[in-house]
């Protein structure tokens, strides 16, 4: 009988505060399936918002907490914009100091979540951001491609990490 009582009640509480599945924020607790439309770019970078896009829609399969749907089977539509890319000399080489060695870029997405059967209401929004760093050798412009995936990434993760757990 004691046997039991104790196992029971360890059972109970070895697990206080803890709980099975995400924490979403009170505002996403009907939402089980996001629509993802194509980002918008208010940046000069071509094809920013397709990589933008396609980093979001991975970011939120692999967190799993959201299904990923069309616009008519959605719950609620992600939409979101890229605002601003900004490339800030983080060193510099030793004998010229405004010869950048390392850049580093900035990466800002202002989002929101509206209802999918009426648009107008809002359930969340934000703005996230996403940095790293690239050196500039060579030519210029290739080292910018290939750093925007990483910051995009960055940004995103911050975006299924703030719908999936409030933060």
């Amino acid at each position: 009988m004691h046997k039991s009582l104790l196992i029971i009640a360890l059972c109970l509480t070895s697990c206080a505060g803890y709980q099975l599945g995400g924490s979403k924020p009170s505002s996403l607790s009907h939402v089980h399936s996001i629509h993802v439309p194509l980002f918008k770019n208010d940046t000069l970078f071509v094809r920013a918002e397709s990589y933008a896009t396609n980093t979001m829609i991975d970011a939120l399969t692999r967190d799993g907490t959201y299904k990923i749907s069309t616009a008519d089977s959605a719950d609620a539509i992600l939409k979101a914009s890229i605002s601003d890319l900004d490339y800030k000399q983080a060193s510099s080489t030793r004998n010229d100091s405004l010869r950048s060695e390392k850049l580093s870029l900035k990466v800002t997405i202002l989002w929101s979540i509206v209802c999918a059967n009426n648009p107008s209401n809002v359930l969340e929004k934000g703005k996230s951001t996403g940095n790293t760093i690239l050196f500039a050798r060579g030519n210029l412009n290739i080292a910018r491609t290939n750093a925007l995936p990483d910051a995009l990434q960055r940004a995103c993760e911050s975006i299924a990490s703030r719908l999936a757990n409030g933060f």
